[in-house]
Order: C-alpha cells, then structure tokens, then sequence
C-alpha cells in the first residue's frame, strides 16, 4: 500500500520548523527534523531546535562526543516514520539537511559502506589538496564529479576516500540502496531573496546570542566536548573557537559567524535547487502558508487530514 511523506525543506532561516508543526497540526502530522546538527544533545541554542505544539522527533538523539553518520539516522527515520503510519498520522520531514532526506526518500548507495576510524585517523593530518589527490587516483570519476564545496570539504572527501577505498577491496560485494517503499512524497521549499536571508540570518544570530549562546558553548567545553569533535563542527560553535582560543573579538566572531551562514545557504540552495520536484514558496509572500495548505490538501485526499 502507498504511504504518504511530506517534506518541508530549503535553506535556514526560512521557517522551516514553524512551518511544519503548523502543517502538523492541520493536517494531523508529527515533524521528523533532518537537521544533522540537531541530532546531538545540549546543543540546543546553536542549533536553532524549536518546540511547538505539535510532536517533533528527531532532536537529542546522541551524545555531543560521539560521531553520528547519515546511516544511524535512517534507521531511526525509518522507524519512527513507520511508527507514525502506523498510528494513522503524517510523517512530516523538516529540514536543511539535504543528504538526509536523500536518504529517506530515494536511498544513498554507499550509506552500508561502514566508517573506517584507522584510515581516517590517518587522514586527519592531510592537507585538502593531498585529500583530494587521493580520491583522484583511487576514483577519478568521484573525484571529477564534486562540486567547489564538497572539493574543499575534508570530512566529505575522507567519507569518498573511505567509499573508494571499500569499492576496491570488496568488488564483488553487491550494495543495497536502503529506502523507505511505496510512498508518495510531496516536497514543499522555502526560500526568498539575498536581503532577506542577510536580515534573517543576521537577527537569528543575534537572538541565539541574547538566548545564552555563549554559556551553552561553555558548558558543552566543561562537559569535554573538544572543538574537534563532529558535534562542533557546526555553524556558530567552530566560529566561536576563534573567539574562545584564537583572539577572534566579539564583533569579528558574530560577523563571520553571519557570513559562514550565508555561505551555507548558498550550498543548501545549489542542492535543493537540482531537485525538480520541490514546489517552492517564498516566505515572504502574505498568503504563502495558505498557499502551501491548497497544495498540501489536494495532494493529501486520504485519512491524514482527518483528526482522529
């Protein structure tokens, strides 16, 4: 039987979360967020998680000192969007993470191939150019097909170096593409114009700021959650680093923590952006969330919108 999922996605700062608890709500839903960041406790500020009225799974799944993959995040996915099926409710996903999404609704080929921590222990101290020379020689097509972002991401090249590497010595082995079967998925995007994300994100910034940003990265240090760990990795806590440890003051830290968000929307933008099958909305159109309830009610014509 086909099962329904509806994705709300596009880049942060979009409303993304108020959206979905409100499509919740109407449409009796659960939110499933797909923030990659998310998923770790005690980052809750940094992170931008939000509680509404409606259930939202998907925060707080893992210690911040622990590494957490795409694949550890499916296997929940899958299980709690099942779980809400089967409670007759909407699974609603609400995120920016694009490859967790991927994940769910179309698979990923390579998310069996499991973490090597030896190699890439042993990959830590190369350079990007030595990292990327590296997955040229062992699989030149991979290499080619990256785009400028992920060519200048260590931890994306040492996950293709970690794949390559496993290609070759298991060829014979056949890798199951892991998704969710029979659904029926309706994608809606949020997105507006440059001015608008820089005034976002510049007063989201501030606010995290004014809510204790400062003191929940300061926690998170006396619980010995180091800056190199994969939880810290993450907009707004490695800028604060500099700020911490390198001399970075005030100012300079919330300035370039404002323009590194505004690099990632730029990313978020150019992955959502190759999906045709995102309807996008511009949130700072009046009548958009009424909008996106006509499209959502036409496509939703079975018991989900029905309270129970």
């Amino acid at each position: 039987m086909e099962k329904k999922i509806l994705i709300v996605c596009g880049p942060t700062a979009t409303g993304k979360t108020k959206l979905g608890i409100h499509l919740a709500k109407k449409f009796n839903g659960e939110v499933i967020s797909t923030d990659s960041r998310q998923v770790f406790k005690y980052m809750d500020i940094g992170t931008g998680k939000e509680w509404g009225d409606a259930q939202i799974w998907g925060y707080d799944l893992v210690d911040p000192k622990k590494n957490y993959s795409v694949s550890e995040f499916l296997k929940f996915a899958e299980e709690k969007t099942k779980d809400i099926w089967s409670r007759n409710k909407l699974p609603i996903l609400v995120g920016g993470t694009g490859l967790y999404i991927k994940a769910i609704v179309d698979g990923i080929e390579t998310i069996n191939i499991p973490r090597s921590d030896d190699l890439r222990s042993g990959l830590e101290e190369k350079s990007i150019e030595e990292l990327y020379d590296r997955l040229a020689i062992l699989d030149s097509s991979k290499a080619a097909s990256l785009n400028l972002s992920d060519k200048k991401n260590p931890r994306r090249l040492a996950r293709a170096i970690e794949v390559a590497i496993w290609k070759i010595e298991n060829e014979s082995k056949a890798i199951k593409k892991k998704k969710l079967k029979n659904i029926n998925a309706l994608f809606i995007g949020l997105e507006c114009s440059k001015k608008i994300y820089e005034k976002r994100i510049g007063q989201r910034v501030e606010k995290r700021i004014e809510e204790g940003f400062i003191d929940e990265v300061e926690d998170l240090l006396k619980m010995g959650i180091s800056w190199r760990m994969q939880s810290m990795n993450t907009l707004g806590y490695k800028e604060a680093e500099g700020f911490f440890k390198s001399g970075l003051t005030y100012e300079e830290f919330i300035s370039m923590w404002q323009k590194n968000e505004l690099k990632y929307v730029k990313r978020q933008l150019t992955w959502f952006k190759k999906d045709e099958r995102i309807n996008w909305f511009d949130v700072t159109d009046p009548e958009f969330y009424k909008k996106v309830e006509k499209m959502v009610t036409k496509w939703d014509n079975s018991y989900y919108g029905k309270k129970s």
